[in-house]
This record gives structure tokens, C-alpha cells and sequence, in this order.
């Protein structure tokens, strides 16, 4: 599959350094242009953002973080980069210009995204001498979260730019949809411009205040979209008898005089003062940065559920999620190594802020989500992965123990280490430590037994011989190691002596 080497974003406000986030935390380099003052401060705002974000959305392995190059020149930037994303401000003029130094001073077979939300790339590329690599790739705010990103071409795009943006797009945890027509706004857009514009209408005529309208959406019809979406939320409407049945019985309501859509609203001084002192009501005792976690927070949360949708397939968004992490352990599984002293080390990380109790230290359950990440990782070397449990294998936890020796705490590295002790590949008996990096502190331990199971039989059942083929080997060669004093102890006894 084609990926991003290296990427360039010229222009880092909220949308730049949304995508600068994303390449980053997908361990790519990114080289940035903006000459805004406070351009490095406001950047490294969003990506502090990004980073805490994703220690809560995934405990896959995140590969090593991408090298930050902030230039002093857009011809510096685009220097040695397959991946060009132009996200200036959204003025036609402006980013025509830009867009024209980039395909001048740019590698002529790096794609050129602009993050433009409404302006079409026929316009955009008309000043450049290369426009065939040149498309929309709009994305949606918090790039470094939300997946999707909508694909338009211009008249002198080439299709096959498209299609290996949406390639390259996958290895970075994003979707890219391909619009068949170029439309000015997109489609997204479009349909946030239609919900807005009556929203807007019902504050100007005090139907209600924002505060009532926002939470008509996110408690209705907001949570079904999140899942959803529009037709679909309408199919299951229309109960057995689907879509067609639905639109014979409400599509008669579409002419009724129910919307302003056709009208636009006046935005004078008197409508600008309603809704902005409604939202501070609303909100304003919050501050953005703060807003923004708290959003996060939520979109975390959202695609965390629709993650184990659908029999723990993923739907939406949560699907999406679910094969970035899938190709994360992948990557993982091909670096993780045996030690000197040939016990696997699986699991290399540091403590998020999110893993912090109220003591300063790394809560209780996070040793144990330690040793379950490291876990996933050796699934992933032996081949135990999403489209092995599809098939209707997998291993289950059947017993473990797990001691808390020393106190792991903000920003500490850690990594595990883990030994296979005698096993007949139907179980696999393992013995893991977690250690504290700088000084090798050992930090907790834990022991477990897992049976392979047949999910169609609801038995345990031996593991398929590519399984075996793996797994064997590794438990042949940690036979010869020493059993660790602490394997086969139960709670507060202490280890036998010979």
C-alpha cells in the first residue's frame, strides 16, 4: 500500500496543525510553513491536544513520533516531500498564489492537497503548470481525530491522484471519499450549511436560544447520525418494509411550508449579538483550549463504542479505528525483538496524563492494560490477529495474577518484557514484567494462562498449524530459560526455594 514518506503543511492554524497532529502521531516527518508569529506556539498547542487524545483512543503501539521542521521558506518546506497539504486561509486569491509556488518549487510527483472547505480545485489550480497532481483533500476539525476527508478533483486532476491520495490516506488512520462531481461546498458542507442556515432562522424568530437548539441535536438525531447516518437512520425508520416504504410515507412532507432553507437570514448587528450572547451563556465560562478536550474527550469516547459495534467488527467511525489499530500492530509485531536474555520485549510506552490517579501515580487498572497491550502484541507476532478471531479463533484469559512492586508516574518510559514458560500451544503460559526505562525499576509482574478456543464450537480447540508454526518455536526457546521465582505464586505467598 502506498503511504506518506514525509509531509510538508503549509499553513499551521487550527486546520494546519490539525494535519501536522495527525502526520506526526503516525510517526511521519513534517516540514511547516506558516509565517504567522505565533505560529510554533499555536502548533504545539494542537498537538499537546492530539497527544492526549490518542492515549485515550487507542492502546495500540503508536509508531515512533514524526520529526517536527519548522521552515523558514515555503520553498524549504516542499523540499524532499511526497505529501503537500496547503492550508491557508480561505481566500481564493491566496491560495492560488501559494499553490502555485508550491508546484514551481515542489518534487512533480508529491501530491497537493488544499484543505479548502467550499473553494473548487478547477479555480485553485488554474495557475499551475503540474495541476494534474493537485486536488481538495478537505478535512474535518480536530483533523488529528476525525477520519474522513472529502476528495475533489478539478478538470485537470488526474484520477489516479485520487485514488493514491485515498491509499496513502489509510496508513494514517483516514478515510478519503471521492466526490464524482466537482460542487462548490463539497457535500459535508453542504449539508452543515442547510442545518445552520435554519438554525440560524429559528434564533432570529426566538423559537428557542442556541443553547435549547444544540441540545435538540446532540440528544435526538445527533447520536443516530453518529452511527448512522442519514439514509440509513431514515431505512431503519421505514421498518421492515425500508426506504421505499419510508419515502411514500413522509417524502409528501418535504412540500410542506416547514423550512426557510430557500430564504437566506439577515445577518445584521441585532441576530450577531443574539446568538453570540446566547453561546456565552451557553458556554463562555469555558475557554477554548478547554472546550476543545472536552470535545475530544467525547469523540474518543463516541468512536471507542462504535469501535466494538457490529460484534466487535467496528461501524462508522469505530471501524475506521479499529483497522488503523489493526495495521499499528501489525507494524508493531515486525519490531518486536527477543532481549539478550531471549525473553520477547513487547511493549514499549510512557505514561500519559490520562493514566494519573489522584496521587500523582499511574492508576491501578493501567498496569494491567500494560500487560494486555503487551499481550496484543505477541498475538500479533504468533498471527492471532482480527481476521484470525473472525475466523472464529481466538485466545481467552483463563486465570491470572498480578503483583504491583514500585509506582510508575507522568511521563516515566516503560516497557514489557515476557516470557513464555512449558505449554502446549492450546494454552499459552506466560510470565510478564513491566519495567520503568531509565533505570530498570521492576514495576509489577503478571502471570496468566490462555486456552484457544473455537468461538464457533464454544470449546477449546488446538490453534491452526500456522499458529502452531509460530508459537512452537518461541516456547521451545524460552524451555531453556530459568522459571522466574514469582511464576505460580498466589496471593501473598511467597515464592518456593528449592
Amino acid at each position: 500500500m502506498s503511504q506518506i514518506a514525509k509531509a510538508a503543511s503549509i499553513g499551521g492554524g487550527v486546520i494546519g496543525g490539525g494535519w501536522v497532529a495527525r502526520f506526526l502521531l503516525a510517526g511521519i516527518d513534517v516540514n511547516v510553513y506558516d509565517p504567522h508569529p505565533q505560529a510554533q506556539r499555536l502548533i504545539s498547542e494542537v498537538i499537546a491536544n492530539a497527544e492526549y487524545a490518542y492515549t485515550m483512543l487507542t492502546s495500540a503501539p503508536l509508531p515512533k513520533r514524526g520529526v517536527l521542521t519548522f521552515c523558514t521558506s515555503l520553498e524549504e518546506a516542499v523540499q524532499d516531500v511526497d505529501w503537500i497539504q496547503e492550508s491557508v486561509p480561505e481566500r481564493l486569491d491566496l491560495k492560488r498564489s501559494v499553490l502555485a509556488q508550491i508546484d514551481v518549487a515542489a518534487d512533480p510527483k508529491a501530491l497537493v492537497g488544499s484543505s479548502t472547505s467550499g473553494l473548487m480545485a478547477t479555480d485553485l489550480q488554474k495557475d499551475m503548470k503540474r495541476p494534474e497532481r493537485m486536488f481538495v483533500a478537505h478535512p474535518f476539525n480536530p483533523v488529528y481525530l476525525l477520519p474522513l476527508v472529502e476528495l475533489v478533483g478539478g478538470k485537470q486532476t488526474a484520477r489516479a491522484a485520487l485514488e493514491d491520495a485515498k491509499a496513502r490516506l489509510v496508513t494514517i488512520g483516514m478515510t478519503g471519499l471521492i466526490i464524482s462531481k466537482e460542487i462548490d461546498a463539497f457535500v459535508a458542507d453542504r449539508l452543515m450549511e442547510a442545518l445552520w442556515r435554519e438554525a440560524l432562522w429559528l434564533i432570529k424568530d426566538d423559537i428557542c436560544d442556541t443553547e435549547t437548539l444544540d441540545n435538540v441535536i446532540r440528544y435526538s438525531f445527533g447520536l443516530r447520525w453518529a452511527q448512522m447516518g442519514l439514509f440509513e437512520t431514515y431505512r431503519v425508520a421505514g421498518g421492515e418494509a425500508g426506504m421505499r416504504d419510508y419515502l411514500s410515507k413522509y417524502g409528501p412532507c418535504l412540500q410542506w411550508p416547514w423550512t426557510k432553507l430557500t430564504n437566506v437570514v439577515d445577518l445584521d448587528t441585532d441576530l450577531v449579538d443574539k446568538v453570540a450572547s446566547q453561546s456565552d451563556a451557553q458556554s463562555g465560562q469555558r475557554g477554548i483550549r478547554q472546550l476543545e478536550k472536552i470535545r475530544d474527550q467525547n469523540l474518543v469516547g463516541i468512536m471507542q463504542a462504535l469501535k466494538v459495534g457490529d460484534e466487535g467488527r467496528g461501524w462508522g467511525a469505530g471501524k475506521l479505528l479499529a483497522d488503523f489499530e489493526a495495521r499499528l500492530w501489525r507494524i508493531a509485531s515486525k519490531t518486536q525483538m527477543a532481549t539478550g536474555d531471549q525473553t520477547l520485549r513487547l511493549l514499549d510506552l510512557k505514561v500519559p496524563a490520562a493514566w494519573i490517579d489522584y496521587n500523582g501515580h499511574m492508576t491501578e487498572y493501567r498496569y494491567t492494560q500494560c500487560f494486555a497491550d503487551a499481550t496484543e502484541a505477541l498475538f500479533q507476532q504468533i498471527g492471532v490477529d482480527m481476521n484470525y478471531v473472525n475466523g472464529g479463533h481466538s485466545y481467552y484469559t483463563v486465570e491470572s495474577h498480578i503483583r504491583l512492586l514500585a509506582e510508575a508516574k507522568l511521563g516515566d518510559a516503560l516497557y514489557v518484557k515476557a516470557q513464555l514458560l512449558p505449554s502446549d500451544g492450546k494454552t499459552i503460559h506466560s510470565f510478564m514484567s513491566l519495567y520503568r526505562t531509565s533505570d530498570n525499576t521492576l514495576l509489577s509482574t503478571y502471570e496468566s494462562m490462555m486456552l484457544h478456543v473455537s468461538s464457533k464450537e464454544k470449546r477449546a480447540v488446538p490453534p491452526l498449524p500456522e499458529i502452531i508454526g509460530k508459537l512452537k518455536p518461541l516456547i521451545e526457546g524460552h524451555s531453556a530459560l530459568p522459571v522466574p521465582d514469582a511464576a505460580g505464586r498466589s496471593v501473598g505467598m511467597k515464592p518456593a526455594r528449592a
